[in-house]
């Protein structure tokens, strides 16, 4: 099993906060005789439809002196984790929970702008980590 990104705990507790019950940590998927382990799995009910929004969150913490190296690798694995949720939990949305200081500046520079709409690439802010 991988180590737990340093902003894990931070992250599963805003997810809590939001009345999100984390139903997995890790969620593991197979798929193609592959073995991913995608940091957190929850879900919410939603009275109004009375169905589940389902969601899993790959932690990043871009902790390396290269933003776009940790960027190239988040990329990477998003596209590969959203590619086996596509064929194994369609009903999962995936999402990549960043630190606000990186999302604050390297997630708004037009390169990361562009890329992340060209991907669809769900970001998450969490605002408890710094």
């Amino acid at each position: 099993m991988s180590a737990k990104d340093i902003f894990h705990e931070a992250v599963k507790q805003a997810l809590q906060k939001e009345q999100w019950i984390i139903t997995h940590d890790p969620l593991k998927v197979e798929f193609g005789d592959v073995n991913f382990q995608i940091d957190l799995g929850a879900q919410r009910v939603i009275a109004a439809h009375k169905q589940d929004d389902k969601i899993a969150v790959e932690i990043k913490s871009f902790l390396r002196s290269s933003a776009i190296t940790e960027f190239y690798s988040a990329l990477g694995q998003f596209l590969s984790y959203r590619l086996a949720l596509e064929e194994v939990h369609p009903d999962h949305t995936l999402y990549v929970a960043v630190p606000l200081d990186i999302y604050k500046t390297f997630f708004q520079l037009e390169f990361t702008l562009v890329a992340v709409r060209h991907y669809y690439a769900s970001i998450s802010v969490d605002q408890t980590t710094h």
